[in-house]
């Protein structure tokens, strides 16, 4: 292996991103390159460590994982791809997909994938004759996967029963609590931005959509108390263990709830697509992560090569298999014509197909969006906690984000 055959990255990690990583050895066998991975980090974290690194001058990676809405705040350490990246290339993805990974109209990415949520419930407790019976004469209508949130939200309260079995689990931190926040907000006809962005969350909308997140966590008490410090991952394991009846999560997750070897409802869940909100419309947070390579690159057609081998058709397939949206046309083909007619495998995908065409709410593309994120989070977490009334914690956030946007 030659010395000067290096390349440094810096991926994002997690049970649903974590899989190709694990076929770098085979990049390494067949380049000769030797592939360091200086950071593997929940994504953010991974956020905050390039930021850290790259603001002070010290990055030193050659290829990082980044993502569709966060990529714009990066741009100044990224370099654009165009005079890489042929047409015929960029003619194997999903037109769409490359549509989102253009900033100013620079190609500065390639898509991993792109994400949309699912509706997770437990089919032993919506299929239980008595939970039926039971349901139907509290509340009135039948129990089935929620058509609405307000739905969503009488069937968590039924299925509360700490500390054993609560109704719903939502990430209570992070990007994971600002997108539900996101999704509400629009569902209930509200604008997160206006054009100049300014906030315009203060609003019946935002109180209804904050509102909904307390009354689940606060005054329901259909959450474990534990919510607050959770993103994803420990979402999912919540879910997994069969301690709640209810979810939402990426595709990309997918397989780990059928993963008899860590999963205790493998056989005991399926999938359904979003509730609609107030306004009868469905909005669903969305966006894909991706590859970049930074300006301090020392090894282009390294970072090209290994960008390449993490994207090729195989990979996406593989990782398509374990739940994940496919990005690349051969990939996508190959899961559809493999799936097996009315699977609940067949149902997911198509359910997802309808979320990608209908739904898919994008946060805008700007360079302080996810220092917004980032502030609006912790106030909408002092709201649903209890820690603040609905009213000021979207005031507060709101004056906070007046002071950045300025």
């Amino acid at each position: 292996m030659k010395e000067d055959k290096k390349l440094k990255v810096a991926f994002v990690g997690g049970p649903m991103y974590d899989y190709p990583y694990s076929k770098v050895p085979e990049f390494e066998s067949k380049t000769g390159y030797q592939v360091e991975i200086g950071a593997k980090l929940i994504h953010p974290a991974l956020n905050e460590h390039i930021a850290d690194l790259y603001s002070q001058g010290k990055g030193d990676y050659d290829l990082v994982t980044t993502h569709s809405k966060y990529a714009p705040s990066q741009k100044q350490w990224l370099s654009p791809l165009d005079q890489d990246v042929s047409d015929e290339e960029l003619t194997e993805y999903i037109p769409s997909t490359i549509e989102l990974m253009r900033i100013d109209g620079e190609l500065m990415q390639l898509p991993r994938n792109i994400d949309v949520k699912l509706v997770y419930y437990r089919t032993d407790l919506f299929g239980d004759p008595k939970e039926q019976s039971d349901f139907e004469q509290k509340f009135g209508y039948d129990l089935e996967p929620p058509k609405t949130w307000q739905q969503l939200k009488d069937i968590a309260k039924f299925f509360t029963r700490p500390p054993q079995l609560y109704g719903f689990v939502f990430p209570g931190r992070y990007s994971g609590l600002f997108g539900h926040f996101f999704e509400l907000l629009a569902m209930a006809d509200g604008t997160l931005l206006d054009k100049d962005l300014k906030p315009q969350f203060v609003s019946q909308a935002g109180e209804w959509a904050l509102g909904f997140l307390r009354d689940l966590y606060f005054v329901d008490k259909s959450c474990p108390d534990e919510v607050p410090d959770w993103h994803y991952d420990e979402v999912a394991q919540f879910f997994r263990e069969g301690k709640a009846a209810m979810t939402t999560d990426w595709p990309g997750s997918f397989a780990t709830y059928k993963d008899s070897t860590i999963s205790k409802v493998k056989d005991r869940f399926a999938v359904n697509i979003y509730p609609i909100g107030p306004s009868g419309k469905r909005w669903v947070y969305a966006g894909g992560f991706s590859y970049a390579i930074p300006q301090s690159c020392q090894d282009r057609e390294g970072a090209l090569a290994l960008m390449r081998f993490l994207l090729s058709d195989q990979m996406q397939y593989a990782e398509a298999k374990r739940g994940a949206i496919p990005v690349k046309k051969v990939a996508r083909q190959r899961i559809r014509q493999e799936t097996q007619p009315g699977s609940m495998e067949e149902e997911r995908l198509i359910m997802l197909e309808q979320t990608v065409n209908e739904s898919l709410l994008i946060p805008p593309k700007f360079a302080e969006y996810p220092l917004i994120e980032d502030v609006l989070w912790t106030f909408l977490q002092d709201g649903y906690t209890g820690k603040t009334s609905i009213k000021e914690a979207l005031r507060k956030a709101a004056n906070k984000i007046k002071q950045i946007s300025k």
